[in-house]
């Protein structure tokens, strides 16, 4: 049995159930905190580089880079989470509902954040 799919047994027969995998992009990300102002500065080759203003401290910075993506790709704050890297400037964050060719493609494309 795929790890897609679950069993169940039921009094009579084993049913499997498929289940959906969702859909994840996963990036990396260069940090830089304590920025003049928030923005995504480019990719430099596989790693999109992030300026935030928020300080590296209390996690604030990780925040920040969460809802930036998210406000640049149009989801929900929710949808963007950080996988590994919480304590260094290298990340690597999960994008839900979108695979890695669309969230490249829409981080290209993504116009300038509103700046605070």
């Amino acid at each position: 049995m795929s790890p897609a799919s679950r069993a169940y047994t039921t009094g009579e027969r084993d049913v499997a159930v498929k289940t959906r995998r969702p859909i994840e992009a996963r990036i990396r990300v260069r940090v830089t905190a304590r920025a003049a102002r928030s923005e995504i500065a480019g990719w430099d080759g596989e790693t999109l580089r992030v300026r935030v203003m928020a300080p590296p401290a209390y996690g604030r910075a990780n925040a920040a880079v969460e809802r930036l993506l998210a406000s640049a790709l149009g989801l929900p704050a929710k949808a963007v989470r950080l996988v590994s890297g919480a304590r260094s400037r290298d990340k690597v964050l999960a994008i839900d509902g979108m695979g890695d060719d669309e969230v490249r493609l829409r981080l290209d494309t993504a116009p300038a954040p509103k700046r605070r």
